[in-house]
């Protein structure tokens, strides 16, 4: 295979610019594979419902209006539900920052006793566990039933996470923690002001992964919330898509827009995550690939 300088390029191999052609192709057709549906979504919320009931509408919508965001926006219990979908993805995503930080400080620490026993501990847990039942008993024997603290508690910290942290941790240079020792920095300064400055990108990959499975969480307030003042907004988005809640003591104008009205609460409840999501990830990259590479 020759490969030879032309002007100021390098010349590539056939098969080199068949597989770069094969592979832009294949993931062109991923990226729609995954961009469509929510095209779709966006265009059906506007769209007339006969639109939609014909099939009528693919990128673009049909007959455009904003009827249902109109009827999504006078929806009380929605903006209730909203709020407290913020408050359980904030202070658990904060939580769970919190010990997954601590938890993976210590065990990158090769001077803590015990630290390979506690590591086999944790990624135990990784594989076996009480299960739902057990862990619906012990919620309810700790009174947190209807209360914030069933939802942000008992998935307080992922052991994968851990573990992740724990991985780039220990890609911090000894020589740079004992760098701060000697300026006589504790424990703690050394994580607040040396590492986690270092660990930006981890702590924003780590935190998004936790903030989207709060936002999207739906089966622990099924369990442990029975209170409709509670309820975290995918409840409300399940009882809309599936139960026409918002249209059932509508006229029969505005329960021929029950189509509409569904779409239009499904935008409203994904736009946060799309919103903050190009603001991190910028870091996805570098965070993922934690601990991929030995040296």
């Amino acid at each position: 295979m020759e490969l030879t300088r032309k002007h100021t390029g390098i010349r590539v191999a056939p098969s080199r610019k068949a597989f770069l052609i094969f592979n832009t192709v294949f993931l062109l057709l991923i990226c729609f594979v995954m961009l469509y549906p929510v095209i779709y979504v966006v265009a059906a919320s506007f769209s007339e419902e006969t639109a939609i009931l014909r099939g009528d509408v693919t990128f673009i919508p049909v007959g455009a209006h904003v009827k249902a965001y109109q009827k999504v926006f006078v929806y009380p219990l929605l903006w209730q539900s909203y709020s407290n979908t913020l408050l359980y993805t904030v202070l658990g995503t904060a939580i769970n920052l919190t010990l997954t930080v601590f938890g993976g400080w210590a065990l990158s620490q090769r001077k803590m006793v015990g630290r390979r026993f506690f590591t086999l501990m944790c990624v135990f847990t990784m594989f076996f566990n009480g299960g739902m039942i057990p862990t619906f008993l012990v919620v309810k024997g700790l009174g947190m039933l209807n209360t914030i603290w069933a939802i942000v508690l008992p998935g307080a910290v992922s052991t994968y996470n851990m573990i992740l942290m724990r991985t780039f941790f220990r890609q911090i240079p000894d020589s740079l923690v004992e760098a701060a020792e000697l300026d006589g920095c504790r424990d703690f300064g050394i994580l607040f002001r040396i590492v986690l400055p270092l660990s930006l990108a981890s702590l924003m990959t780590i935190g998004m992964f936790y903030a989207v499975a709060h936002w999207n969480a739906y089966f622990s307030a099924v369990l442990y919330l029975s209170k409709p003042e509670l309820y975290p907004l995918q409840i409300i988005l399940r009882q809309v898509v599936l139960l026409n809640e918002i249209v059932e003591n509508s006229t029969s104008t505005e329960n021929v827009m029950a189509e509409g009205i569904k779409y239009a609460t499904i935008v409203v409840a994904m736009l946060p995550m799309l919103c903050i999501y190009p603001f991190v990830q910028r870091y996805f990259v570098k965070g993922v690939m934690i601990g991929s590479v030995k040296e």
